[in-house]
């Protein structure tokens, strides 16, 4: 069988982007679940500052901020360490009467 080493690529690269999507379906529920979108939606906060917010760990809530910047679900800004939504990210992740509303395709 010849392998279509340009194809195989394609193909690979889909799936790679669909595992990465599954996996990161999981975070999105833990910052609906405890609210973490919602006291972002507050205004931009460091790691300790939004957990003091929302009663959470702030080692914890500092990987998930982190996670979440890296695939672009929220903003981050280097010079202070703070992370913010903007406003298309607060209608999609924070406002439940959104039609845009991600959460609640889980």
């Amino acid at each position: 069988m010849a392998i279509n080493e340009a194809k195989l690529n394609d193909f690979m690269g889909q799936f790679v982007h669909d595992f990465g999507a599954v996996m990161h379906a999981a975070t999105i529920v833990v910052g609906d679940q405890l609210g973490l979108y919602k006291a972002l939606a507050e205004g931009p906060a460091t790691a300790p500052e939004l957990a003091r917010r929302t009663q959470t760990d702030a080692r914890y809530l500092r990987e998930w901020l982190s996670a979440q910047a890296a695939s672009g679900y929220v903003c981050y800004e280097p010079e202070g360490e703070r992370f913010s939504l903007s406003p298309e990210q607060a209608f999609a992740l924070a406002d439940e009467g959104s039609p845009a509303f991600i959460p609640g395709a889980f």
